[in-house]
């Protein structure tokens, strides 16, 4: 499958950003889907994941209340909606695939995921 991220740009403080992560290739509804981030000089770092099978999403605390995941599999989409964004919240944003359902544990690992997008560049002004 191959993943195309999209929807980043330049945003001031408290403003919003609807991330996209479109599959092609296969349909996307098999799969569990997550968000990562990577700022200059840091390692990439988990965002949120929803697994296939339910609609459970999981977040990194620093997120929580202000981004929401979601997929539409008639899209074939997973959406990252971000709202009241902080200057910290800037980095390069990366959707990742694997098909299935990951053990829970393993779902905020870099490591379980084995297809990724191109990046998006997100990047809030103070």
């Amino acid at each position: 499958v191959q993943l195309q991220a999209s929807g980043g740009g330049l945003v001031q403080a408290g403003d919003s950003l609807r991330l996209s992560c479109a599959a092609s290739g296969r349909t996307f509804s098999s799969d569990s889907v997550a968000w990562f981030r990577q700022a200059p000089g840091k390692e990439r770092e988990f965002v949120a994941a929803i697994r296939f099978g339910n609609t459970n999403a999981y977040y990194t605390d620093s997120v929580k209340g202000r981004f929401t995941i979601s997929r539409d599999n008639a899209k074939n989409t997973v959406d990252l909606q971000m709202n009241s964004l902080k200057p910290e919240d800037t980095a390069m944003y990366y959707c990742a695939a694997r098909y299935g359902r990951p053990i829970l544990s393993a779902m905020r690992d870099v490591a379980t995921y084995n297809y990724w997008g191109q990046g998006t560049q997100v990047t809030v002004s103070s």
